[in-house]
């Protein structure tokens, strides 16, 4: 496995839970891969200290998971919790671009705006990783802007547990980057608007996204995810 080089300047954890997280989000560490604490420790020339504290936040996130006699394992992707993780950002996010559309300020277009242009540009550049952490900048400038802060954070990682499959879905299914893109400037339209309504009929469809596309990627990939995830229903559920 590759070194990689760290900024002992910074702090060292912070940096090695972010490149986990690419290589996870990335489907480089697949899921079901054997990870090691030395092996990672070898890898970024740090003790086992840091590399604890960053499996330990990457369980919490629900990207790795300890399994007792037997090891550590990038988490297979998980039905229920895809499902879950979409309803509770539904009810999220309809509520933050509602108050967004009522309180809009121009500051706030025009950087949504710059990040959807970011976006075509990843687009253009077929940069799935670059393309899905703009998609996460759009989601957090906006809720940002409600200054509900656990709100904001809540949204963050519960968006987690579906970055692989959209991750995968742009790299695999075509047409994904300008679908995206069209409900992200249909949000911002609506915001632009002072439309509640329209702001949270946008972002419902946007955030239903995902059942357009999960039966598909299970079906690509059936041994990314657990196995009790067959069969589940994905009928979204009206809120």
């Amino acid at each position: 496995m590759k070194s990689v080089a760290i900024d002992f300047n910074r702090p060292t954890s912070p940096q090695i839970f972010n490149f986990l997280r690419d290589e996870i989000v990335a489907m480089k560490l697949l899921p079901g891969t054997k990870i090691s604490e030395n092996t990672l420790a070898d890898r970024f020339s740090v003790s086992r200290t840091p590399v604890r504290e960053v499996i330990a936040k990457l369980v919490n996130w629900g990207f790795v998971e300890v399994r007792p006699q037997r090891g550590t394992f990038v988490s297979k992707l998980s039905l229920t919790q895809i499902m879950e993780a979409r309803f509770i950002r539904e009810a999220l996010e309809i509520a933050v671009v509602s108050h967004v559309a009522e309180h809009r300020t121009d500051e706030l277009i025009e950087q949504c705006q710059n990040i959807i242009d970011q976006q075509q540009l990843a687009a253009n550049e077929h940069d799935a990783l670059k393309f899905q952490y703009l998609d996460d900048a759009f989601h957090q400038t906006l809720s940002d802007f409600t200054h509900f802060e656990r709100a904001a954070n809540l949204i963050q990682s519960e968006k987690a547990h579906m970055d692989r499959v959209r991750n995968l879905s742009l790299q695999e299914l075509g047409g994904q980057y300008q679908r995206v893109l069209a409900q992200h400037n249909a949000i911002l339209n609506a915001i632009k608007s002072a439309d509640p309504e329209k702001s949270r009929e946008a972002m419902r469809t946007h955030t239903r996204e995902i059942l357009a596309i999960l039966s598909t990627v299970q079906n690509m990939h059936p041994d990314y995810f657990e196995e009790h995830s067959a069969d589940r229903d994905i009928t979204p559920q009206i809120i």
